[in-house]
């Protein structure tokens, strides 16, 4: 769902949610361990029905405040470095698609927010509490936004401490997960891999809330290791899952417009 995402924000520099419902729907994938809600709101949106419906429908019309949304989310967020207002609309409309309770959507357009700052920041200081500031502005009240303010008091205290305070998607929810995940991020922004094991050592929704983290930390350190930073360790590129054909060769159309002139990213 990140690449799907990405693609079209790639490709259109903006999210159409008709048509990333329907990407959505059509890359399901239920053995990767998505929620019950979700699989059954792609398979709808796959027979036909709109995706608002769908989406709107779960939870007795209230919508879904799970942490998928923000777990897919820090690459549109690192697209839109610089830009955080862009950013957080765009989240939230990426986000609709499949969840439509607002916990989920600030859940999204917190996380895009802090992804953005970190990929805006590279190359210069960026206190933990800076990248926490920045996201307060798109706060809507609510449990969501109450964690990352909690979090924020947190700076500074062990993963365990972190983890109890805030949770660490155990509940699957945006509220018990991006708080942490928040915090994780601010702390450890210029160590991917320290960042990473922070989740797992955190436990719970550990690929989720490494998702997020990673995504966010990512975005400010990029691959391999510089003074005073360590990005991506290069074996664990090479480690993992390949991306999908319909990414790679996206991309690799995108850097020939490029180098063509035609299209300025």
């Amino acid at each position: 769902m990140a690449c799907s995402v990405y693609a079209q924000i790639r490709d259109d520099g903006r999210v159409d949610r008709d048509r990333l419902a329907a990407a959505f729907a059509d890359r399901c994938e239920p053995y990767r361990g998505y929620s019950g809600g979700t699989v059954a709101v792609l398979h709808e949106i796959r027979d036909g029905r709109p995706w608002s419906d769908a989406a709107g429908a779960l939870f007795d019309g209230r919508g879904s405040w799970g942490n998928g949304a923000a777990m897919r989310v820090a690459p549109l967020g690192a697209y839109f470095a610089g830009n955080p207002d862009r950013a957080a609309a765009q989240a939230a409309l990426s986000a609709e698609v499949t969840h439509r309770h607002p916990e989920a959507i600030v859940g999204a357009m917190a996380v895009a927010v802090a992804a953005g700052h970190a990929a805006a920041t590279r190359g210069r200081d960026c206190a933990p509490e800076e990248l926490l500031a920045v996201v307060e502005p798109y706060l809507v009240e609510g449990r969501t936004a109450g964690g990352v303010r909690r979090a924020r008091r947190l700076l500074g205290r062990s993963v365990a401490e972190a983890a109890y305070e805030l949770g660490n998607g155990a509940q699957v929810s945006a509220q018990d997960t991006v708080p942490f995940t928040l915090w994780a991020a601010a702390t450890f922004l210029d160590d991917y891999p320290a960042a990473v094991t922070a989740c797992i050592e955190a436990g719970g929704d550990a690929d989720t809330t490494a998702a997020i983290v990673g995504g966010i930390v990512a975005a400010r350190t990029g691959i391999g290791a510089r003074r005073g930073v360590r990005g991506i360790p290069p074996q664990w590129l090479s480690a993992r899952e390949p991306l999908p054909a319909w990414v790679t060769d996206g991309d690799a159309r995108q850097k020939l417009d490029d180098s063509n002139g035609s299209n300025v990213l």
